[in-house]
């Protein structure tokens, strides 16, 4: 499964961006789909996920309430909506899939080449 994300730029702070991550694979449809993020000189870090039938969500703290996840229709489409954007939230944003949602970034399978994302102050 090709994973190929887009969306990221430069923002100023308490703006907003969407991520996309898409695959052109049927099979992504039944894959949790979850989006993970690094700034420099850090380990990346898991910012959310969503099951297949996109019922089922999850966030990191940092990001609850300002992030969004979700998929589109058809399900081979996978957006991260982030508004209020911080300083903070600057990092490259990776997708990752695989089957049934977790927070472990080692159990993913499948990953996309990431996006940048900077927020300004």
């Amino acid at each position: 499964v090709q994973l190929v994300e887009s969306g990221g730029g430069l923002v100023q702070a308490g703006g907003s961006l969407r991520l996309s991550c898409a695959a052109s694979e049927r099979t992504f449809s039944a894959y949790a789909v979850a989006w993970f993020r690094q700034a420099p000189g850090q380990e990346r870090k898991f910012v959310a996920n969503i099951n297949w039938s996109g019922v089922m969500t999850d966030y990191a703290d940092s990001v609850r309430g300002r992030f969004t996840v979700s998929r589109g229709n058809p399900k081979n489409t996978v957006y991260l909506q982030m508004n209020n954007l911080k300083p903070d939230d600057t990092a490259v944003y990776y997708c990752a899939a695989r089957f049934g949602p977790t927070r472990e970034e080692h159990t993913y399978e499948y990953w996309g080449q990431g996006t940048q994302v900077t927020v300004s102050s």
